[in-house]
């Protein structure tokens, strides 16, 4: 309740401040801005060390560098055996393929690679998409299994975080009981159905894995970029999905902000089943099991990035219409890792052995973007229209005062900063399979000052609204959101 409690009272507050102290709600937005100009120059400081990284990390030579990393407690490269789980429900054939091909490109994945695809009853030909495609692949890996999810469990919500609980379940009594593998060379890999790996993401999980001695207490997670599918995606909104890139490269290559996990990401089967694997009822897998491990174990977790970026298909859409609504309810469904604040609290006050310092920070960090997005956003932009509304010979007295000085210069930062993001987007895009067209390119510059636009209907307006949700205690039902 809390996200939902807050923006609506940010709400109230706003008004009621507009209305009685129009120069204060002014100056709130202001400073909030200011905040949030700050942020967006460390972000792009992160991004260009994240580049650098990347680039770092492209030229490294995975053999050689097991040699470098190699000690007394390391495994054998070829002792260690990855599950790739991909939990899915209404993908269509031809995503699955392309994400199976190209982790049929990983390095030795006929030899210690184990995909397994967690379909879904309720999905009523899922069961035989799953065997077509374990047939189709047999031979490029060292297996294809196939898990299929019981619909309508006790207890559980219809989700990634349910379906992939089961499928692990499973599946590791199929490696360690039918055939022998030992559990602590177990690597898991948690990844959408439309994840397409880096070719050498493998190769270097199997060094990074091999070789840390707190291999048992670590997530893995490289930077997500939203380019599988760029070029068939509307170019309105290709601006708010290269925003969404900037900033997890950002976080994973900013040692002054903590990263959480996203999307794909990997961690030991030891750490799982310990954990009691994902739980069955949470829209936010990754940073619910992050916030669970972390607190079981007192703070001994941690995330490692891995700077070999993977794509990930952005929603589509025919019309403009049907690619806002789809961006729209993807929001909708991410917003709902605000209950994660509420979790996190919990946590923190059942696990008093976890170091204050720690807790609290991680704590802030879950919160932080949940209530930026919702209650900031109110209080930013609300705070800096509404009071026009009710005393425009007050604002238009005081456009050169220090509040509105603040304001549009925190603004023009924030301004050139995304322009910035966007640029550096376009270059990082994958080969286009076409030449422009005019109106792609039309509409692909208006997605630049149509962006505060955008960016409210696409991101603040559903974040507003999973969080109104939580607050009234109203179910979010769990829906994938089309991708081409």
């Amino acid at each position: 309740m809390i996200p939902g409690l807050l923006a609506w009272g940010a709400l109230a507050l706003v008004v009621l401040g507009a209305y009685m102290a129009p120069m204060l709600a002014v100056l709130s937005a202001a400073l909030l801005a200011c905040y949030s100009a700050v942020r967006f120059v460390l972000a792009a400081v992160a991004n260009a060390r994240g580049l650098r990284l990347i680039r770092q990390w492209e030229a490294i030579d995975w053999g050689a560098e097991y040699e470098r990393r190699r000690g007394p407690g390391s495994l054998a490269l070829d002792a260690v055996h990855h599950v790739v789980i991909i939990p899915n429900y209404g993908e269509p054939p031809h995503v699955l393929r392309r994400t199976l091909d190209h982790l049929a490109q990983q390095a030795r994945a006929a030899e210690s690679m184990t995909v397994v695809l967690a379909m879904e009853a309720r999905e009523g030909d899922g069961a035989a998409k799953g065997a077509r495609l374990q047939s189709e692949y047999e031979g490029r890996f060292a297996r294809v299994l196939v898990a299929v999810h019981p619909k309508a469990l006790s207890g559980e919500a219809q989700c990634k975080s349910a379906n992939q609980a089961w499928a692990l379940r499973w599946t590791e009594r199929v490696l360690t009981g039918d055939l022998g593998y030992q559990p602590d060379h177990l690597l898991v890999t948690s990844m959408d159905a439309d994840t397409i790996w880096h070719r050498d993401t493998f190769a270097a999980l199997t060094v990074l894995f091999a070789t840390d001695s707190q291999r048992s207490t670590t997530f893995w997670q490289a930077p997500i970029r939203y380019h599988a599918n760029v070029w068939a995606t509307n170019p309105l909104l290709r601006i708010v999905h290269a925003y969404s890139s900037a900033w997890e490269l950002a976080y994973l290559a900013a040692p002054w902000w903590r990263a959480l996990p996203m999307s794909s990401y990997s961690m030991s089967l030891r750490l799982i089943a310990e954990a009691g694997y994902w739980d069955p009822d949470v829209i936010a897998d990754e940073w619910h099991m992050f916030i669970k491990t972390f607190f079981q174990r007192a703070g001994d977790i941690r995330l490692q990035p891995v700077f070999l970026p993977f794509y990930a298909s952005a929603t589509g859409g025919e019309t403009l219409w049907q690619a806002v609504k789809a961006r729209y309810l993807q929001t909708l469904r991410h917003a709902w890792g605000a209950k994660e604040i509420g979790y996190a609290l919990s946590e923190m006050a059942r696990h008093p052995q976890t170091p204050a310092r720690g807790g609290l920070g991680l704590v802030v960090r879950v919160a932080h973007d949940n209530l930026l997005s919702g209650v900031g956003w109110v209080i930013m932009v609300l705070g800096a229209q509404v009071p026009m509304l009710f005393h425009p010979d007050v604002i238009q007295r005081n456009l050169a005062s220090a509040p509105f000085i603040l304001l549009q210069g925190s603004l023009a930062v924030i301004t050139v900063l995304t322009v910035l993001i966007w640029a550096l987007d376009l270059r990082l895009r994958p080969a286009r399979p076409a030449p422009w067209t005019k109106r792609e390119c039309l509409y692909e510059l208006a997605s630049v000052p149509l962006l505060t636009v955008m960016s409210m209907v696409c991101l603040a307006l559903p974040v507003i609204h999973a969080q109104t949700r939580l607050m009234l205690g109203l179910p979010l039902r769990f829906r994938v959101t089309p991708k081409t």
